[in-house]
């Protein structure tokens, strides 16, 4: 099965100029956790997830995780969170984008999500321009239908 068969036809975005907090209010909307960053031509460039924000809020949060002894210090969380709920996406984002075309196969598209440990990836065209997505639930979907193969 193609991408293009499978993907969730939604354009959901958010612009590299846009802040933290637009972003965390478009996910909550969309109830996402993560956007495709976008710049004026709808060429994705980017992408920011919920867990880039707690990254660059708390820098040795998920490091510290696998440490029996972690107590998160949630006042140095929010403190970092208020300082930067200002700035532009651009400034957290990972870019370049991990992105799949149309016409890659939905074995391929799993292939990625799971062996870079993505949420979400970004249907593009030609242009970088955004289609839409796959995420791991459509793929999971995909997978209990018999229909993710090679073709």
């Amino acid at each position: 099965m193609k991408v293009k068969d499978a993907m969730i036809k939604d354009v959901s975005a958010i612009f590299e100029d846009e802040s933290i907090e637009d972003f965390v209010v478009a996910c909550l909307r969309k109830m996402r956790t993560g956007l495709p960053v976008i710049d004026e031509e709808y060429r994705v460039i980017g992408f920011l997830s919920e867990s880039d924000v707690i990254k660059s809020s708390l820098p040795s949060y998920f490091s510290l995780l696998r440490s029996a002894s972690f107590i998160p210090d949630t006042h140095q969380f929010m403190s970092k969170l208020k300082e930067i709920r200002n700035d532009p996406v651009s400034e957290h984002m990972f870019s370049p984008a991990v992105t799949v075309k149309l016409e890659d196969t939905t074995l391929h598209a799993a292939d990625i999500l799971i062996k870079k440990g993505l949420k979400t990836i970004p249907v593009v065209d030609d242009e970088s321009r955004l289609l839409g997505y796959m995420n791991r639930l459509y793929l999971i979907k995909v997978g209990l239908e018999g229909k993710i193969n090679s073709e």
